[in-house]
């Protein structure tokens, strides 16, 4: 789950405003419109309720941004690769084939 208390700073000044850019990513970032509908969502419901309103926003947030549900798909098919080359179903030159393109 995402670190929900690093949104908000513990302290507001004009300098946190003109630096909030550099932490988001709203600047041409991949998961910007995942970060606005959380922070939407978190404006509408407060910081404390809307940890629990906003949870699905918050998770596909974080999974944008950490990408740990790809690398754990990533890291699945890979090893499901070396065990079919250990069993000898994958050998010459099916080991390493890339997929086709309109495959997924």
């Amino acid at each position: 789950m995402y670190k929900i208390n690093s949104i908000s700073p513990f302290l507001r000044s004009p300098m946190t405003d003109i630096t909030g850019g550099v932490t988001s990513h709203q600047l041409l970032g991949r998961c910007a419109k995942q970060e606005m509908e959380m922070m939407d969502c978190l404006e509408a419901y407060g910081m404390d309720r809307g940890v629990k309103k906003c949870s699905e926003l918050i998770d596909d947030f974080s999974e944008c941004h950490n990408l740990n549900k790809q690398f754990k798909r990533f890291v699945a098919i890979r090893s499901e690769r070396n065990r079919q080359i250990a069993a000898g179903k994958l050998t010459g030159d099916n080991k390493y084939v890339t997929p086709k393109i309109d495959s997924f």
